[in-house]
């Protein structure tokens, strides 16, 4: 799989893309969707994006700073995802934008800033 290099007006919050997104030894990284929790238009100036690990492991569902997505639902549909997951907005990365495969879908942000709230203590 080759990277492509997404501008930053393509990739919005709430956005589910593949990327590369690290393991928490920063040693390795394995390609998985992910949702932008980045605020769109932040203008840091640099060329990377705050994105939430999302995975199919629904055992871990339930906690407050986690978004479960049910392929069944019309979030779900729209999601891209291939299978029900989480989004763990307690695993956060900040990703260059080099490590973004594409974008598959999008969620509504209105659970995401609950969980995020909740993971920040907002």
């Amino acid at each position: 799989m080759t990277t492509m290099t997404p501008s930053k007006s393509i990739i919005k919050r709430g956005d589910i893309a593949l990327v590369l997104f690290p393991n928490s030894n920063l040693s390795s990284a394995k390609t998985r969707p992910a949702l932008v929790a980045q605020a769109n238009n932040l203008q840091t100036g640099l060329s990377q994006v705050i994105v939430a690990m999302i995975t199919s492991q629904m055992d871990r569902a339930g906690h407050p700073s986690r978004v479960t997505i049910l392929l069944s639902s019309p979030e779900g549909q729209e999601s891209g995802l291939l299978t029900d997951s989480v989004v763990m907005t307690d695993n956060l990365a900040t990703i260059s934008l080099l490590a973004i495969y594409r974008v598959i879908g999008s969620l509504p942000t209105v659970e995401l800033d609950k969980a995020l709230k909740h993971t920040l203590g907002l």
